[in-house]
């Protein structure tokens, strides 16, 4: 399975609406906000690095409100 963190920065006041939303889809695993540098993290997990493409170009840079993102994906066997 592939998976994917993904660092979000967003208009001030706007996390709760934002986590919520990305809650809703199905590909999202988990949701955190956070303090420093991105405002929120999600993991994103998909039977494919395509799939999880998609869902970010598709479904969470079109959330409004989101001004950025930073994708990092996972290697597959490391760490495990």
């Amino acid at each position: 399975m592939a998976q994917a963190f993904v660092l979000i920065n967003c208009e001030l006041g706007s996390e709760e609406h934002i986590i919520s939303e990305l809650k809703t889809f199905d590909d999202i695993e988990e949701v955190h906000g956070t303090f420093g540098a991105y405002d929120i993290i999600a993991k994103v997990s998909s039977e494919s690095v395509d799939k999880i493409r998609e869902t970010i170009t598709w479904k969470i840079r079109k959330i409004e409100k989101i001004r950025s993102t930073l994708t990092l994906t996972k290697i597959e066997g490391q760490g495990e």
